[in-house]
């Protein structure tokens, strides 16, 4: 029973305890384990959208976006009306610290098993460099 009090008390100061706060804050609230594929600032500013990407929303379910909000609104309206198209929730972030990502498509509750959810092409070794 003391040990009940002593967790209400602790989350009502200091909220409810977030896993892996350094990996959300990289990834736009979600964690590593449950990108599908993740693009890189430059990877999203791109003028055509990924093939990844958009494949992944049509062939994938219970799929969340999550778009940097430092990024201007061109720079992702495409992947924002894909989403809609599939039916996919999006959420744009305003990251409190920097990251390298623009966008993030994740599972929105379990793990996945993707061995490499980035697309390493020339934009992403400059935006990963960089950071």
């Amino acid at each position: 029973m003391a040990r009940d009090v002593n967790e209400v008390i602790e989350r009502a100061i200091y909220g409810t305890p977030e896993t892996k706060p350094g990996e959300r804050r990289l990834f736009l609230t979600t964690i590593l384990e449950r990108i599908h594929v993740a693009l890189t600032l430059k990877q999203v500013q791109t003028s055509a959208p990924y093939e990844k990407v958009t494949h992944v929303m049509k062939t994938e379910s219970n799929l969340h976006l999550y778009l940097n909000g430092n990024l201007g609104y061109q720079a992702y309206a495409d992947y924002m009306q894909a989403a809609n198209q599939n039916g996919i929730p999006f959420t744009v972030v305003t990251p409190h610290q920097e990251t390298p990502f623009g966008l993030v498509l994740a599972n929105t509750s379990t793990p996945v098993h993707v061995s490499d959810p980035f697309i390493k092409d020339a934009l992403h070794e400059q935006d990963i460099k960089n950071f």
